[in-house]
């Protein structure tokens, strides 16, 4: 705006000039404010503005502004009696999650028949009935009788084309390939191994033990190793920090502890082997040096980084772990509880739904920043092209 009325006031004659001056004098107080909060409106409109604007609030955000160091010695002291209390909330929470727990271990085993029961169906030890196999999908709503019948048709012939298959081939091995966050820690040597993984069960801490939970995963017989059940335990802490106890936010996973896999000889896909040629620097031969080196996969999981006693880490091992945390939690709230719909794809939907809404609403926000600016009389679209020299795009 500054710049439109500099570039008006430079294409006026010096009468004029005098003109707006004498104009501007006798403006009342009211017009001024009137003006004022056009400006203002224009600006907000203006992303870059905003953008400059948040980026200085966010640089304030948490800065103390000195009030409370210039309150009188009585008020502080107060405010020390509300912090205790804080602590004392914090304590309370603790004590709710630990009931949550709770209720998580009752309800653990109010599932657990149902989840044995899908392991069933999946690994072939039972067959359901039809009424059980029944499904009516969104899709079929819509479909006539006779429509109904033929496809019913079409199924049956197909099946009758194909073999007969023991359970749900490769369940678990497609829901961890329909999910990111699972599927970026496969590689294609690890598929032939999850193929046998039969079951993922959740087991959670007795009563009155500390807060822990662990992963089981049962596998079928196989070629790669002896072991029937690999395990992952998660131990949590609910209780505030005493030295930090307003940053308590529920519980939080400490540690994690995997297990010793019982590699069949020449099967261990977490190891590979390199061979590397060296020179001797004085006879100038040269020899195959023959070294074994961790090799990339899944299974590496049950073999975390150790957590040392004072609780320091790389950052490297820091990364890990967190990525550890995150990936357990999922599997124990995500998809141990709703594995069939992973491996159908319909939770992955859910998933991108929640997203795309969030997209839409972006859009929505910025066709209405390109409307406002399309119906200021004042906006300068070549100012927009670059952003001002006190604004940072980050």
């Amino acid at each position: 705006m500054a710049d439109i009325d500099n570039k008006d006031q430079a294409e006026m004659d010096p009468a004029d000039m005098e003109d707006v001056e004498d104009v501007e004098e006798e403006e009342t107080g009211e017009d001024v404010n009137s003006k004022a909060r056009q400006l203002t409106v224009q600006m907000m409109q203006n992303p870059q503005i905003l953008a400059a604007l948040q980026e200085r609030l966010d640089g304030l955000n948490g800065s103390p502004s000195g009030y409370i160091e210039s309150l009188p010695k009585v008020v502080k002291k107060r405010i020390n009696a509300l912090k205790n209390l804080q602590v004392k909330c914090a304590h309370i929470e603790a004590k709710f999650y630990e009931e949550v727990h709770e209720l998580e271990r009752k309800y653990a085993a109010l599932y657990q028949p149902l989840f044995d029961k899908r392991s069933d169906i999946v690994k072939a030890a039972y067959e359901p009935t039809d009424e059980e196999c029944e499904w009516k999908a969104d899709d079929e709503e819509e479909l006539t009788d006779e429509m109904k019948e033929k496809a019913k048709l079409e199924e049956e012939k197909k099946d009758e084309e194909k073999e007969d298959p023991k359970g749900i081939p490769e369940f678990w091995l497609t829901v961890f390939k329909n999910v990111d966050l699972l599927s970026d820690m496969l590689q294609e040597h690890d598929e032939p191994i999850l193929k046998h993984l039969q079951d993922i069960k959740v087991k959670f801490s007795d009563p009155g033990q500390p807060m822990s939970f662990t992963l089981e995963f049962h596998f079928e017989t196989n070629d790669f190793f002896t072991n029937t059940v690999l395990t992952k335990t998660y131990k949590m802490r609910s209780e505030p920090d005493e030295n930090d106890p307003f940053s308590f936010d529920g519980p939080e996973i400490m540690c994690c502890t995997g297990c010793t896999i019982d590699w069949t000889k020449g099967k261990n896909v977490t190891l590979k082997t390199i061979k590397k040629k060296q020179k001797h620097k004085g006879r100038g031969t040269v020899r195959t040096v023959t070294k074994t080196v961790p090799n990339d996969s899944f299974f590496n999981f049950f073999s975390p980084p150790e957590v040392p006693e004072n609780g320091e880490l790389d950052e490297d091992s820091e990364a890990v772990l967190a990525a550890d945390f995150e990936i357990g939690h999922f599997i124990r709230e995500r998809i141990v509880p709703r594995a069939v719909l992973y491996f159908t794809g319909e939770a992955i939907e859910d998933d991108d739904d929640d997203y795309d809404e969030e997209g839409e609403e972006a859009d929505d926000e910025e066709g209405e920043e390109e409307a406002d600016e399309e119906n200021d009389p004042d906006y300068d679209p070549k100012k927009d092209a670059a952003p001002p020299a006190e604004c940072k795009q980050q």
